[in-house]
């Protein structure tokens, strides 16, 4: 859990610095600056999702997993999840009208990335925790210029970090017969998915936003997938 603690506590770190720098610089700078760091979600997102080798498994996860969001109302919860974050910080930094946002899109970011999926299974399978360390430094980059746009939610968004990764970690050591390299591939590819939509949401590409949150099902889906369409295959 080392490095889910790493990880964690970066981000923490480096929301805050970003946002108390983020006060003295220009509103130009701070669109600009979410403008760049919606096309580099984006760019993770595509870099994620080409190391599929089942595009079929991406199409049928994404589109289950967000009927079950739709049905299990996951994008409210973590709505309300942060409006109830933003009345307790809203105030101690950034634009309170946006620290709902702010504290969704990165809890979402900061979670589904191929990094997040592989760097918590290995930790998991192997204790192994190089590559949670090696997103914690990414990350501390990434949130200091997020925080810096932002605001506080970006920091916040540390708890949902240490709740996701910390998870994960604990079922890839639960369930480690099962996690074959296959499903880690794939679930890293339908979570680049996510990260593209929410690029979109960062660059106000839709006049409703992408509903992300009512998706995330579907990067847990590739763990049935997988085993259930090398099954299917062998009896053909």
């Amino acid at each position: 859990m080392l490095g889910v603690l790493a990880n964690s506590l970066a981000v923490l770190a480096g929301g805050i610095i970003g946002m108390l720098c983020g006060s003295r610089i220009k509103s130009k700078y701070t669109d600009s600056l979410m403008v760049a760091l919606g096309l580099a979600t984006m760019g993770m997102g595509v870099a994620s999702t080409v190391g599929t080798t089942d595009v079929l498994c991406i199409i049928v996860c994404c589109s289950l997993g967000t009927v079950i969001g739709e049905i299990l109302h996951i994008d409210d919860g973590v709505n309300a999840l942060g409006r109830f974050a933003e009345r307790k910080f809203a105030g101690k930094g950034g634009d309170s009208g946006s620290f709902t946002s702010a504290f969704v899109s990165c809890s979402i970011m900061f979670c589904i990335g191929s990094m997040a999926v592989m760097g918590s299974v290995e930790a998991g399978l192997n204790g192994d925790n190089s590559i949670l360390f090696a997103k914690a430094v990414l990350d501390l980059i990434a949130s200091l210029a997020y925080g810096a746009a932002m605001g506080i939610g970006v920091a916040v968004s540390f708890v949902c970090v240490l709740a996701v990764e910390g998870a994960l970690t604990l079922l890839a050591s639960a369930f480690a017969p099962l996690l074959t390299d296959a499903i880690v591939t794939e679930m890293s590819a339908v979570g680049g998915v996510l990260l593209i939509g929410l690029a979109i949401n960062l660059l106000g590409l839709r006049q409703q936003p992408v509903k992300i949150a009512n998706m995330l099902p579907g990067v847990f889906l590739p763990a049935a997938y997988v085993p259930l369409y090398d099954w299917i295959s062998s009896l053909v």
